[in-house]
């Protein structure tokens, strides 16, 4: 059952907690994935499945399903989109780099999706996470610079970054908070983000993660409970 706003139960006596706290199936749902690709990738790079051409699947996947945005320019300005190369722009956000980088990803898809799972709608979810992939990809490729692959799922997490921080908003606005406190997770992980280019360099991609989190956190207005009348409604009363 989905809440239907975003006030907090102050003595909880409505809600039977499960010990094992389960997540939202929608979440499942964009988790199982990225473990199925890493499962593979393990499998064969220890030669239980696939033979000797399982060591080079998780190239074959980049090359399958990793977005690339000379791709993307190219079908634009011959104005024909096939399907196998217009897909690479939901189907990135499920291939990594390493089972590192797969398995940072997954924690921030089951701790922020779990948070925007239960209060958005499984519908909602979706087009957030998928919303944010899909124009952080696009942004991405309107910046003429930028010719190395997309992949990995951290556009759409910044958008679940987006949408959970939209639920921090409208509770602080609720509570008559400053709402500016709401963007204090973006504030850290952009900070992080900082430190690490500068430790170790940077590539292009942060475009996509940054227009994810904007994509994710304007979609909320929308797609959140109470869509967008709500969030005029509180607006109005600012």
């Amino acid at each position: 059952m989905q809440r239907p706003d975003f006030d907090d139960d102050d003595d909880g006596s409505h809600h039977h907690h499960s010990p094992l706290n389960p997540l939202p199936w929608v979440v499942w749902l964009l988790a199982l994935p990225v473990i199925a690709f890493e499962a593979a990738f393990a499998l064969g790079q220890a030669g239980l499945v696939g033979g000797n051409a399982a060591i080079g699947w998780r190239q074959m996947a980049f090359q399958r399903f990793a977005y690339v945005p000379d791709y993307a320019r190219a079908m634009w300005e011959a104005q024909t989109y096939p399907l196998a190369e217009a897909a690479r722009i939901v189907t990135y956000p499920f291939v990594h780099g390493s089972f590192t980088h797969a398995a940072m990803v997954l924690v921030f898809v089951l701790a922020l999706g779990k948070m925007v799972g239960e209060i958005f709608r499984p519908l909602a979810t979706l087009v957030i996470f998928f919303g944010s992939a899909t124009v952080g990809a696009l942004v991405y490729t309107a910046v003429p610079v930028t010719q190395a692959p997309l992949y990995g799922g951290y556009p759409a997490v910044y958008g679940l970054v987006g949408a959970f921080t939209y639920i921090l908003w409208a509770r602080l606005g609720a509570q008559q908070s400053n709402r500016a406190r709401a963007f204090t997770l973006i504030g850290f992980l952009l900070f992080i983000q900082l430190v690490f280019g500068l430790i170790f360099g940077t590539g292009w991609d942060w475009i996509a993660e940054i227009t994810g989190f904007a994509t994710g956190f304007g979609l909320s207005f929308v797609v959140g409970p109470g869509g967008l009348q709500r969030a005029l409604n509180q607006l109005r009363q600012r």
